[in-house]
């Protein structure tokens, strides 16, 4: 890190982070406006096209998860705390649309919204970090089959909480370790969670953005077309290179060495892609291609799942291998 942001309190270098972003996701933004203006040949306008709006969705993914971010640092840990938690209860609401239920699921979906979810975010904030992290893997698993049991509907009862389990577990166990991370405590480090934060989310959209512009941009044939028409290995191993490599660029802005960024990054890039992967087959299972309203999924990004979907899962396996690894 520089002398003059040595220099700076732990809040004004998380600010000045904050401007630095801004900054560049204006001047990218501004950018693609009047790249909108621009004239190309006949035959190279429609693909051209269709690539600066993929340049737009991953500018409007990367604007919302700053601005999120920005929001819980300023107003501080507790109200950062219940901003993920509303936005856990939509992600969760967006998973529950597109998964079937029943009159005997009204149990479990009550218990699943305005039981576990306030009092898994209730964990975090409380820093009851041993609890927090079998509450929902061991107690809730346990406790939503017999919900509904109770419910006295035994059609497609397996199934059924199946989905809901799973649903709980991405976008709430997931997401609620993204507040976690900006409460773990590190020597001469306090009060810069929000790094860690922003550490993680730059790592995993830089790889899955390079990911997705190489295999568009190379023209490489889709490894597992069954399930996304974006993803191939090679691509995927580049965007892991990359984004391992972001980590290292901003290793000065965490409590690690930069081998350790490196480390860290790459398991948080194959975390998150892998999980993208896992929620694109959940959407072609489910016949759409964009979790929210069905009328509107042309695109594949139009849900809020689907710009978190990656950090669901590359936050808690963040997490605890940051936990693990510095006893934090």
């Amino acid at each position: 890190m520089s002398p003059f942001l040595r220099s700076l309190s732990p809040t004004q270098q998380v600010a000045a982070l904050f401007i630095i972003v801004f900054g560049i996701l204006t001047v990218a933004s501004v950018t693609a406006f009047f790249m909108t203006f621009r004239q190309r040949g006949a035959a190279r306008s429609e693909r051209w096209h269709e690539e600066l709006r993929d340049f737009q969705r991953v500018l409007g993914t990367s604007w919302l998860m700053v601005v999120v971010f920005w929001v819980a640092w300023v107003a501080g840990a507790v109200v950062a705390d219940v901003l993920f938690a509303v936005i856990s209860f939509f992600a969760l609401r967006e998973f529950i649309t597109l998964s079937p239920t029943r009159r005997g699921d009204h149990n479990s979906l009550v218990l699943a919204f305005f039981v576990v979810l306030p009092v898994q975010y209730w964990l975090v904030a409380t820093r009851h970090f041993d609890l927090f992290t079998v509450f929902i893997p061991v107690y809730v698993f346990l406790a939503i089959p017999v919900a509904s049991a109770l419910g006295g509907d035994t059609q497609r009862f397996l199934e059924r909480n199946a989905k809901l389990q799973w649903g709980i577990v991405v976008c709430v166990y997931g997401l609620s370790h993204v507040p976690a991370l900006m409460l773990l405590e590190f020597r001469d480090y306090e009060g810069k969670g929000a790094f860690m934060v922003f550490f993680l989310a730059i790592v995993v959209q830089s790889c899955m953005l390079v990911q997705h512009l190489l295999t568009r941009r190379l023209k490489r044939a889709p490894s597992i077309p069954a399930v996304s028409s974006s993803f191939n290995w090679f691509t995927w191993l580049l965007g892991m290179l990359l984004g391992s490599i972001v980590g290292a660029l901003f290793s000065f802005i965490t409590p690690f060495r930069a081998w350790q960024a490196v480390a860290l990054a790459f398991i948080a890039c194959v975390a998150g892609s892998m999980g993208h992967l896992v929620m694109k087959a959940l959407k072609r299972d489910r016949g759409v291609t964009a979790w929210g309203a069905k009328e509107i999924s042309v695109t594949g990004a139009n849900g809020l799942l689907d710009r978190v979907d990656a950090l669901c899962f590359a936050a808690p396996i963040f997490f605890h291998a940051v936990r693990w690894y510095f006893g934090a």
